[in-house]
Formats: structure tokens, C-alpha cells, sequence
């Protein structure tokens, strides 16, 4: 999708697009392509990858399933399958996304790396440099989100440890790890599911849980705790909600305390929306956790050859490490000269107001608020820059030049 001019060189191929740029074709990049088609309007998507949601793709376990009911998962304008399940599958929901581009006749460019990005004040234009173009837009959507690189932790010892060492964006199934005793650092969600995962191909898991965190039911009482969650913040304070969540995983979880996983002192929700830490779902492991299956243990103090030191003093062999440390955005690494964005690659501007910059800059998949969040974003984005379609199309309503030049772009007509 998307209408473009394509100038050539001798170095590098000029792309003169008419739409906006957007970069990144996972959910949050296929959403606003999708609400500005349905403005009527052109976009480009540019993927580094060869293929939609490539994190999806390439970088989940294989047992992975949405944490959270589908009907809360839906991109704009086009919704699930009804024959899906309520908690649909990797398989499921990649087959959802490849719909949802085909339905809206979405066609990114794959393989197509951004070097640079850069406002050029003199033009008014964003120009986008990847490995062999360069693309030249009045709009730019940064959809690579908060994932777009795993986190590697600095771990003492790490590089010095004999056995297997991998990030969960290359684990796919614990049955490589049969009869292996595994340390999974991390205890999120990755980490507790990777846990189950391990235990389930009867593997030895031990997962550091060095730091606070809340698990929480995935369901209560045959209805979602998310759900449940957003139904009493129409009416209620949110730590007010809070209480009562705890209360109800308290009943039906017990004192996660005893079992090695102490909860923050501020509550899930309200956890969320300050630091974008996730509370976990459980979805089988914490069982596990209390038959001993998956042994919880504390922060690591250092990884021999053979095996790690713990902050208590214990010592204990392993034979493969599993890295649950999650991901982080890359913007920095590529959005030149730009202050709208903090060192981490996240909007200085909170939710809901950091979907938009200057210069015709916009963002999606930032919100720490999931796909409920990029929905939010992605229509917000489609709706603005339709308005400024329209006024530069008033302006130019008496000149009907359509075509760009590399040092003057052509504004809609």
C-alpha cells in the first residue's frame, strides 16, 4: 500500500512518498497503515525483517498464547475470527495479522533496515536512509514499539560458563532441555512461562526472582482479571482496584510472599501505568512453584563454569541459562536529532498524549498499554494527519502538479 516516485543514483534509490512514512510492520505499523486506508489515504510501511510481526515470528516460544482475551487484542476495523478461541495461540494470532494486512491490502517493503532518520527543516520532509534507499516523506510513524531488541543483562561470569546460554527470543520449546537443570533470570511473564514450559519437557528449572512482582489469575472465577480490572475502573479509583485484585489473587492464588515472590508495594495497575512493568498472569506455573517442580531462588551473584552463585550464599550447578530480561526499543539508535524521545526510546510525553511530536512526527505501540493501546494511537494518528491532508489539499486545489522532485516532494492534491 501506499503511492511512491523512485529516483536513482549512483549510491542510493530516492523514494518520493506520498503518504506517510511508517516504520515497522508489526501490529502497531499494520494498525495506522489500516485507519489512514480507511481515510482514504496512502501510507509505506518499511520493515527490517522479511515478514509481518517478525517478533511474533522469530523471537516467541512456541507455546505462547495472547495473556490476554481476544476481544481485548483487536486492531481496528477488523476483528478476530469468531472461531478462534478466547485466548488465541502464536499460530492463531500471526494468521490474524496476515489477514489483517490482506484485508486492507497492506504491502510493506521487507528487508529494509533504517540507518538514519532526519527532519530536514529546509525541505519540511522526513528523510528515512535504510541500507539501499532513502525515503522522503512530509509524515513519519515510528511502529517499532517497546520490543524491538532483547535486553541483555550484565551478569557477572556470564561469558565464562560452559553450558548453553540463550535469550527467550531464541527459545522456542523446553524439549531441548530434557533432564538439563536451566536457570531462567527473570521471573515475568516470559520467565513463568518459560518455567512451565521447561518443567512440562520434564527439564529442572530454576528461576531467579531477584526482583518484586505481582502475579495475579489470569482468570477469576471463569472471567478475566483484565477484564474484571477495567469493568471497576469505570467506577471505582484505580487503587481502590488494586485492592481488590490483590484481595482476589490473595483468595484464589494464596501468599505468593512464601514461595520466593514478594509483591511490590504499589499495586499491579497502578505499577503498570508508571513504570510499564507487567503483572504476571499465571497460567500454570505458580502450581508448579508449590510442588517444587520449578524452584524459585534469589538474585544471582555470579555465574561460574559450571553453575552460579546466589546472593544467599547457596551454589548450584546448571547446565544451560535462559535470559527472560524482555526487550526494549531501539529509536535512539535511528531517529537523529530528535528530543521527543527519552534515552530509553520511549515518548518523554506520557499516555495518552505521547502518540504525537513535531514536524509531523507520530508514534504507536509506545503506550505500555498493549494492543488495546496501539488501537487507541493508531486511529488518533490516521484522524490528524487526514485533517492535514485535507488543508493541503485546499491550498493546492488550483494546481494540479502531482509529481515530486528529489528538492521539491509534491504535497497532496
Amino acid at each position: 500500500m501506499g503511492s511512491c516516485k523512485v529516483q536513482n543514483d549512483k549510491q542510493t534509490k530516492s523514494v518520493l512518498v506520498h503518504g506517510p512514512i511508517i516504520v515497522g510492520a508489526g501490529p502497531s505499523g499494520l494498525a495506522v497503515s489500516a485507519c489512514l486506508s480507511q481515510q482514504g489515504l496512502p501510507s509505506l510501511i518499511i520493515e527490517r525483517s522479511d515478514c509481518l510481526a517478525s517478533l511474533w515470528k522469530h523471537r516467541t516460544y512456541d507455546r505462547l498464547k495472547l495473556h490476554l482475551p481476544k476481544k481485548f487484542c483487536e486492531l481496528p476495523l477488523f476483528g478476530f475470527p469468531e472461531n478462534f478461541p478466547k485466548y488465541p495461540t502464536k499460530r492463531q494470532f500471526i494468521a490474524y495479522i496476515e489477514s489483517y494486512a490482506s484485508h486492507f491490502k497492506i504491502q510493506p517493503k521487507f528487508k529494509q533496515a533504517v540507518q538514519a532518520a532526519l527532519f530536514d527543516h529546509a525541505s519540511g520532509f522526513w528523510r528515512v536512509q535504510t541500507q539501499d534507499s532513502e525515503y522522503i516523506s512530509k509524515w513519519l510513524v515510528v511502529a517499532t514499539g517497546e520490543n524491538a531488541e532483547p535486553v541483555f543483562p550484565d551478569v557477572v561470569g556470564l561469558d565464562k560458563f560452559n553450558g548453553n546460554v540463550l535469550h527467550t527470543s531464541k527459545y522456542k520449546s523446553g524439549s531441548e532441555f530434557k533432564n538439563q537443570k536451566v536457570l531462567v533470570i527473570g521471573c515475568g511473564n516470559s520467565g513463568m512461562e518459560v518455567s512451565l514450559d521447561l518443567c512440562r519437557h520434564n527439564a529442572i528449572p530454576h528461576m531467579v526472582a531477584r526482583n518484586s512482582v505481582h502475579v495475579l489469575p489470569r482468570e477469576i472465577f471463569g472471567f478475566s482479571t483484565f477484564g474484571i480490572a477495567m469493568a471497576l475502573l469505570r467506577w471505582f479509583p484505580l487503587r481502590l482496584v488494586d485492592k481488590i485484585l490483590l484481595l482476589m489473587a490473595n483468595i484464589t492464588l494464596g501468599n505468593t510472599d512464601q514461595l520466593g515472590l514478594r509483591r511490590p508495594k504499589t499495586g499491579p495497575i497502578e505499577l503498570k501505568n508508571i513504570t510499564g512493568k507487567t503483572p504476571v498472569l499465571d497460567v500454570g506455573a505458580l502450581s508448579q512453584i508449590k510442588s517444587g517442580k520449578i524452584k524459585v531462588v534469589g538474585g544471582v551473584k555470579e555465574i561460574t563454569k559450571n553453575g552460579a552463585r546466589f546472593t544467599d550464599g547457596q551454589e548450584k550447578e546448571i547446565d544451560a541459562i535462559i535470559l527472560a530480561t524482555g526487550y526494549k526499543s531501539n529509536v535512539p539508535t535511528w531517529l537523529k536529532e530528535c528530543d521527543f524521545f527519552t534515552k530509553d526510546g520511549m515518548p518523554k510525553t506520557p499516555f495518552p498524549n505521547g502518540w504525537k511530536g513535531d514536524n509531523g512526527l507520530y508514534t504507536v505501540g509506545f503506550t505500555r498499554r498493549g494492543l488495546q493501546g496501539t488501537a487507541l494511537d493508531a486511529d488518533k494518528i490516521a484522524q490528524d494527519i487526514s485533517e492535514q491532508w485535507r488543508k493541503i489539499k485546499d491550498l493546492n486545489n488550483n494546481n494540479n502538479n502531482n509529481n515530486y522532485t528529489s528538492n521539491s516532494p509534491s504535497y497532496p492534491t
